[in-house]
């Protein structure tokens, strides 16, 4: 897929960014040499070889790569301020990382609950709040939430996914109130609820199931949407899936 290009210099800001939609999301806003991205995960070694990559394929590409443990608060609180000594503003982030359990409800334990909440929900929260001084009034800015069509209202729900998928479903709710919240703040809010794509996480939820979408297209549309959806739509939830729910 060709890179996302638009008119204007972009910073933009990826969460998840070391393995799956995350990872091909960076590489494809890199192929604009006049976006600056940061990449934000754990693994600093699959953060290093991602931004390598991205240079191989455009020498001139801006990636920062900045490890954060969203499971950790304080590592999170500190997360903006680190992002500030390379952005004095942000017109695109996408909080796209994730966590799941893929166990009965009955044996779900409040640990479990804790780790998935914090890192699909609580963290997004937070990194918003504190980057909000980022989002300048004068050039509008999107926030992309990352949700699922697991969290999607009417969507097929499955066995062992309850605390990802009420996860996700908060996820899309906050969202729809930030939109209103924000909405003459010049920052709009959307959430895709994404179906199926060929990702490490899908083979945790659903070992050997052969998705229809690879993440390198996932992220192809989610790049797009990033770059142009918030001229058009705010505190929408949208379902990206190859199937009916």
């Amino acid at each position: 897929m060709a890179p996302v290009k638009r008119k204007q210099a972009m910073n933009i800001i990826v969460t998840g960014a070391s393995r799956g939609i995350g990872y091909e999301l960076v590489k494809l806003f890199a192929g604009d040499s006049r976006n600056t991205i940061i990449a934000v995960a754990r693994n600093t070694e699959k953060l290093a070889r991602l931004r390598s990559e991205c240079l191989e394929a455009n020498p001139a590409a801006q990636v920062i790569a900045l490890d954060c443990d969203l499971g950790d608060e304080a590592a999170v609180k500190s997360l903006a301020s680190r992002i500030q000594q390379h952005f004095s503003s942000v017109q695109v982030l996408v909080n796209n990382a994730g966590a799941i359990v893929n166990k009965p409800f009955a044996d779900i334990t409040l640990q479990d609950l804790q780790r998935v909440y914090t890192i699909n929900v609580f963290s997004v929260v937070s990194l918003i709040q504190q980057l909000l001084p980022m989002m300048d009034p004068q050039q509008r800015t999107h926030v992309v939430n990352i949700s699922s069509m697991g969290g999607f209202q009417g969507s097929a729900k499955f066995a062992g996914l309850s605390a990802y998928s009420s996860s996700k479903a908060a996820v899309a709710c906050l969202t729809e109130c930030l939109a209103e919240e924000f909405k003459d703040k010049n920052i709009a809010f959307n959430s895709l609820a994404l179906g199926a794509a060929q990702t490490e996480m899908l083979d945790e939820a659903f070992p050997g199931y052969k998705a229809p979408l690879s993440a390198k297209q996932m992220a192809g549309f989610i790049a797009s949407f990033s770059l142009t959806a918030h001229q058009y739509l705010n505190g929408k939830v949208i379902p990206v899936s190859m199937s009916n729910p």
